[in-house]
């Protein structure tokens, strides 16, 4: 009996110990070697060099303050939605050669209507400020509702659009302004469908090409289309075409739209912004000439190449212009 009870004690003893020195180096362990934290991510590292530099550039586009008046604002002083901005989502670099446009399209009032500022919008973009940075405001549109077209080349709805950015207020003032600006659908509907030059490919002789060639043609790319009268002649024969346009003097996009077609407000100077080697047929609009540099002019049609398809077999077609 004695000798059991000395037996328990002994274990409970060395019990005890065990768990003492278990504690002792533990604690000795903490103490010698700190946690180490985690490295910080490459990409968390590059996006706060981004905001970094974004600050500093901003920075250095507000000139400092004249001294003898403290109270007098600077002219060029930075948008509190652009400054917002720039720490969510990065801005085109060429912006950065045009800090007053740009200031004075982010100077606006949030959760408002948007200001009438079409056109300071597409001279940033003419400018190479593309893509625009977003705005937190609601888009202006027509207050009486109207009915669509209900096909491409139906007369045009006046009230279907706002006009106070342009010189005419009318689609009729822009016919009769210059017929050949693609605003009068009588003259449209027989566009691109019959020769005027030695050098234009009508549709229906390019389709029977396509044909003969065992080569379908399902979408297209209309590069400075206009109103998108190409795009509403394909569209007759099952061709989805999206034309890149710009508001030069003319709400041109919007005239696409109306028309049930797809409009992309792009400039040349911008890379093309589809994928590779997703397009049938490209075209090349009266936008698209000899006025573009050498150099631009290459590199546009390089981008041509890479978004063709290549099993169409009509790369020699793409640089044909549709005169009209």
């Amino acid at each position: 009996m004695g000798f059991t009870m000395g037996l328990n004690l002994l274990l409970l003893v060395a019990m005890v110990a065990t768990n003492i020195l278990s504690l002792y180096h533990l604690s000795s362990n903490i103490q010698s070697k700190p946690p180490v934290a985690p490295p910080v991510p490459d990409h968390l590292l590059h996006q706060l060099q981004t905001i970094r530099a974004t600050i500093n550039h901003l920075t250095r586009l507000q000139p400092p303050a004249p001294p003898s008046t403290k109270a007098k604002k600077s002219s060029l002083t930075i948008p509190s939605d652009l400054l917002l901005y720039t720490h969510l989502s990065p801005i085109a670099s060429s912006c950065k050669d045009n800090p007053d446009l740009l200031h004075q399209y982010m100077n606006y009032t949030p959760f408002a209507l948007c200001p009438s500022d079409s056109s300071i919008a597409e001279s940033l973009i003419l400018r190479g400020c593309h893509p625009l940075p977003r705005r937190r405001c609601f888009s202006r549109t027509p207050s009486i509702p109207t009915s669509l077209p209900k096909t491409p080349f139906s007369i045009l709805p006046e009230k279907a659009l706002l006009w106070n950015s342009y010189t005419c207020k009318s689609f009729s003032c822009l016919s009769q302004s210059n017929p050949n600006m693609g605003f009068d659908m009588k003259v449209e509907q027989s566009r691109y469908l019959g020769y005027k030059s030695d050098l234009d490919l009508p549709i229906p002789q390019f389709l029977q090409l396509t044909k003969s060639s065992k080569s379908g043609i399902r979408l297209a790319l209309d590069i400075g289309g206009g109103t998108g009268t190409f795009a509403a002649q394909m569209k007759l024969h099952n061709v989805t075409v999206v034309t890149t346009t710009m508001n030069l003097g003319a709400p041109y996009s919007e005239t696409v739209a109306l028309r049930g077609l797809v409009p992309l407000h792009v400039p040349l100077q911008q890379r093309l912004p589809v994928f590779d080697g997703v397009m049938d047929l490209v075209r090349c609009g009266h936008a698209v000439n000899r006025w573009i540099p050498l150099t631009m002019m290459e590199f546009l049609l390089f981008d041509v190449d890479r978004v063709l398809r290549g099993e169409t077999g009509f790369e020699m077609s793409i640089y044909s212009r549709y005169h009209c």
